[in-house]
């Protein structure tokens, strides 16, 4: 179903905000890397990309930019052998010092589970990846992924769970992304240098095309090329005024839904685990929901 978490409260500047019910994918997207890789179906609303070869993936891109709102669309992933493919669902700007929230899935070997990869870039900087395994078989059948982006916070939702939240703290000289414009992004792409098992396992070939379904997407947001009016409006549409009903966070039901999804299904978390001798970021000692 449609995931509304994002949505800006009524009143108060709302109308900068335009909410899109189940936007069909050929109206409101371009593909932009490899057209023929495309297909849709259902009037528009349906979508698969595939994956032919090492270096012919598909990129779709959203036809206008925003701050702030929700994206949402049901993704299937690449059933079977996926080793080697990432198939991704994120928001970037772009230019110097992007800002950019990502859900990826790396594909794994046949029984082995997907990497549910989320990560978060502000001014460039990212390093703030947090990775899960599903758990369900997300090639069996389509499963909701949202991106809700708010002035306060960020939450990646999976169906109607919370897995992780993002606050802004940029109060406290913490980068958040507020001010530059992003399009929603789908892609599927080789990187079977990295993506299974530290690159271990390669892609088989001899398998492709590698397709991953689309269908639904929601696109919930503040339309924005970046001018100050726009920005402003959308901040303003998005906070009410106040930013209280955007910042209450997350119920308690979703708060013990996430809780419990991190405990038993989170297998990276860098503010726990730095590698390469990372340190953990200034955030990580703040609480974040």
């Amino acid at each position: 179903g449609e995931l509304k978490e994002g949505a800006p409260p009524g009143g108060g500047g709302g109308a900068m905000a335009i909410g899109l019910a189940s936007a069909s994918f050929r109206d409101n997207c371009d593909i932009k890397w490899n057209p023929e890789n495309a297909a849709f179906s259902d009037d528009g609303h349906g979508l698969t990309m595939s994956l032919k070869s090492n270096s012919s993936g598909c990129l779709l891109q959203t036809k206008k930019q925003f701050i702030y709102g929700s994206v949402s669309t049901l993704i299937k992933l690449v059933p079977g052998n996926s080793a080697g493919t990432v198939t991704t669902y994120y928001t970037s700007s772009v230019g110097d010092d992007h800002d950019e929230i990502d859900f990826e899935f790396l594909g794994n070997e046949t029984g082995q589970p997907y990497t549910l990869h989320t990560n978060v870039f502000a001014d460039g900087v990212g390093k703030k990846e947090m990775q899960f395994v599903p758990w369900f078989d997300p090639t069996a059948d389509f499963h909701a992924y949202t991106i809700s982006w708010t002035p306060c916070m960020i939450v990646w939702y999976v169906d109607d769970v919370p897995i992780r939240v993002f606050r802004n703290y940029r109060d406290k000289g913490i980068a958040y992304p507020i001010k530059r414009p992003m399009f929603g992004y789908s892609s599927i792409w080789s990187a079977e240098d990295w993506a299974t098992q530290g690159g271990r396992v390669k892609a088989d070939w001899s398998k492709a095309p590698f397709v991953a379904g689309y269908r639904d997407m929601v696109l919930d947001v503040c339309p924005c090329d970046g001018a100050d009016s726009c920005v402003y409006g959308c901040d303003g549409a998005f906070s009410h005024g106040g930013r209280q009903q955007n910042c209450a966070g997350l119920t308690d039901q979703q708060r013990a839904k996430m809780q419990e999804v991190q405990k038993t299904h989170r297998i990276y978390d860098y503010c726990v685990d730095y590698r390469d001798n990372k340190k953990p970021g200034p955030e990580c000692s703040l609480p974040q929901y």
